[in-house]
C-alpha cells in the first residue's frame, strides 16, 4: 500500500492518539488495558504534541493512505550529533506493507538535516516485532534501561544506527 508522508500538523493530534492506542493495545498485550489508555493519554496530550510539532531539532511525521486517513506516525529529536527515534508506529492493519520502511527514511532524512551522524531506537523488551524492525533497518543493540508505565518498571531494549 502507498501512503503519503508528510509532516505532522495540529489538526492531527487527536488522530495521532488514536494512532497509538490501537498500536499499543496490539502490540503490549502484556500490559493492562488501562494502563496503556492511561500512558497514552498522558504522553500524548496536547500539550506534548504540540511541543513536539514546535521544538527545533525535531521532527513529527505521518503517513495518510487515502480514505484510511492516518495509518503511521514518526517523531525524532536530534540533540547535539545523536538522534532518538521517540516514536514509531504503524497502525496493525497496515503493518509490513512498507510504511514503517518509508517512516524512517523520511524521519531519518530530516533528522540528518541537523548533522545527525547516530540514531538510536528504544522500544519495550517485549515487542520482538518492534526489535526485529530495526535490526532489519542495519541498527545494533547497544543497551537496555527501564520505563515506568502503569506504576511498574519494564525492560526497554536500546539500538544504535551509526551513519558514518
Amino acid at each position: 500500500m502507498d501512503a503519503d508522508i508528510r509532516p505532522a500538523t495540529a489538526d492531527d493530534r487527536e488522530a495521532i492518539r488514536e494512532l497509538a492506542r490501537e498500536t499499543w493495545h496490539d502490540t503490549y498485550t502484556e500490559l493492562d488495558p488501562d494502563e496503556i489508555d492511561e500512558t497514552v493519554d498522558a504522553w500524548y496530550s496536547d500539550e506534548d504534541l504540540e511541543r513536539a510539532l514546535s521544538t527545533p531539532g525535531t521532527t513529527m511525521l505521518v503517513a495518510e493512505a487515502g480514505e484510511g486517513g492516518i495509518v503511521g506516525v514518526a517523531h525524532g529529536v536530534v540533540q547535539e550529533d545523536e538522534g532518538d527515534v521517540l516514536r514509531l508506529y504503524v497502525h496493525p492493519d497496515h503493518q509490513r506493507e512498507g510504511i514503517g520502511t518509508a517512516l524512517h527514511e523520511r524521519l531519518r532524512e530530516n533528522l540528518e538535516d541537523f548533522n545527525m551522524r547516530r540514531m538510536r531506537a528504544i522500544d519495550l523488551a517485549s515487542n520482538a516485532d518492534g526489535r526485529a524492525f530495526y535490526e532489519d533497518l542495519g541498527f545494533e543493540k547497544t543497551g537496555e534501561g527501564t520505563v515506568d508505565i502503569g506504576g511498574e518498571s519494564r525492560r526497554e531494549v536500546v539500538y544504535t544506527l551509526n551513519l558514518e
